[in-house]
């Protein structure tokens, strides 16, 4: 079947978010006494849902975790989120792609409200037949949740995924993209690796977004 539908992820993939992410969190670690003064240190946060991040890299508990993002978001909802740009030739390909006759989606694990509000505020909303994200009481934050709530949302039927490819810069969104049925490029100028990307089991590589745009 032909390619006719391109799930994209934000963060890292159609976005630079990682100056507020990073803000964001250490923000929120410093309300729990924990101060890191070097935002690269927090990297591995941008992409997956923050919960698992806070657990992951500081041993939080669930309480914990859930807590850290509300504290989170007191930053990151009010300026954090502006801290962001596009990656340059973004706009110029889904502009192409879209003219081509695809449909773009985007599934992501960043809140749904604020993803809305991230790609209305560069213009890009218009490229998009749907955008899809994390609900806010975090019911629906793993990327493979995410995924398949576009695929419902949008009646997209299981005879129909081979039209379908997914698009991320991080293992979540390889991984999400299968559990679901779907292939998913992987975005190597994101926020994850090759190596990552390859483990994950992406069907192929994108160094920049001219090659995402060449695939």
């Amino acid at each position: 079947m032909k390619l006719k539908r391109v799930f994209f992820d934000l963060d890292g993939t159609l976005t630079d978010s990682m100056p507020g992410i990073t803000k964001g969190v250490q923000y929120a670690l410093k309300h729990y006494g924990i101060h890191v003064d070097d935002l690269s240190v927090l990297k591995p946060f941008v992409g997956p849902p923050l919960f698992d991040s806070f657990k992951r890299y500081y041993n939080f508990s669930d309480k914990d975790a859930n807590d850290a993002i509300y504290v989170f978001r007191e930053y990151y909802d009010v300026k954090g989120w502006m801290d962001n740009a596009p990656f340059d030739g973004v706009e110029d390909m889904l502009k192409t792609l879209k003219e081509a006759g695809l449909e773009l989606y985007v599934a992501t694990s960043k809140p749904e409200e604020t993803a809305k509000k991230v790609l209305e505020y560069f213009q890009l909303t218009e490229y998009f037949k749907f955008i899809g994200g994390a609900s806010m009481d975090e019911a629906r934050v793993n990327k493979d949740d995410v995924i398949r709530y576009v695929l419902e949302e949008n009646c997209i039927s299981e005879e129909e995924k081979p039209s379908v490819i997914m698009v991320g810069d991080r293992e979540h969104d390889v991984k999400g993209a299968a559990r679901n049925g779907l292939p998913c490029i992987g975005a190597v100028y994101g926020y994850g690796s090759a190596d990552e990307l390859t483990e994950a089991g992406a069907v192929a590589l994108a160094n920049t977004v001219a090659d995402l745009h060449t695939l």
